[in-house]
């Protein structure tokens, strides 16, 4: 297992790869644009070869880009709908010229809708972002924490979600498992036999082949509060030996993890934290 934060591209996307060294990381992820809105900073040719150059001179061969955190594949709003869409396709086509591994979403909210309406809405989102996609970036749907009325929170619906756009698509999809969210949203991992049952229970519904990528957050908030706060490694409710066991997991090795705890001046102390675990 590799491990790396979310870093800045302050300045420009070429500087994530110096950014996340300086850090001590082993991969990285990053945004491409400014998550909260505005027009997407282009990627010349010149900031495509920079990018990669830095990525090659740091040593870094797979590394990660999280969509923008406004789009919502489920909203009842077409316009949101529609521009969730196109935004998502952008990323991962402006991913691709990167040489990004994956990118990973959060599907959206149903709101106020009925669940089942939103859920189909996702799918056909998802289905016409992917069509016709041959870009090398792979697409993740993100375990959300389950708060408010957040599509994708448990193991059934990742796996419906999945299940009913692949076979209409050529690009495999995958996961990526957020410790936090899947804490909060009632699936423990607390200790190693809780990491071993739920891990277990995902191979079952969805499949640990999907599982590309895990996103190591502790939670500030109890097991099933259906609440996303993000902790530091070890200093939250899920605690270290939870960490441990998911670390070591036999099945999750080879697998890398990036840390979104909240206050980046931490990020070298939770990185050592995850690296001291590591057997």
């Amino acid at each position: 297992m590799k491990f790396g934060t979310h870093v800045s591209i302050a300045g420009g996307v070429f500087n994530a790869p110096e950014n996340a060294k300086q850090v001590g990381c082993e991969t990285f992820q990053m945004f491409t644009r400014s998550p909260r809105g505005g027009a997407a900073p282009e990627l010349t040719p010149e900031i495509v070869k920079q990018f990669k150059n830095n990525c090659q001179e740091h040593g870094f061969k797979n590394y990660y880009v999280h969509a923008p955190y406004y789009v919502n594949l489920a909203s009842d709003n077409p316009k949101i709908a529609k521009s969730s869409i196109r935004i998502i396709r952008e990323e991962l086509e402006r991913s691709s010229k990167l040489d990004v591994k994956a990118l990973m979403i959060h599907v959206g909210s149903a709101r106020d809708q009925d669940r089942d309406q939103a859920l189909t809405k996702a799918i056909t989102g998802i289905t016409q972002i992917l069509k016709g996609y041959t870009g090398s970036t792979q697409f993740l749907i993100e375990i959300a924490a389950g708060s408010g009325n957040v599509i994708g929170d448990t193991f059934e619906e990742v796996n419906q979600m999945i299940s009913a756009v692949q076979p209409k698509v050529k690009t495999p999809i995958g996961v990526c498992f957020d410790t936090a969210h899947a804490f909060a949203s009632g699936y423990d991992l607390r200790t190693k036999k809780d990491v071993e049952t739920t891990f277990e229970k995902f191979n079952k519904i969805v499949g640990l082949k999907k599982l590309v990528l895990i996103h190591g957050n502790d939670s500030k908030v109890d097991f099933d509060s259906h609440v996303d706060r993000h902790w530091h490694i070890g200093k939250g409710k899920i605690g270290t030996e939870g960490f441990k066991a998911i670390i070591n997991h036999p099945k999750l090795r080879k697998i890398d993890m990036i840390l979104e705890t909240p206050d980046v001046d931490m990020d070298k102390k939770n990185l050592k934290t995850v690296r001291d675990m590591q057997k």
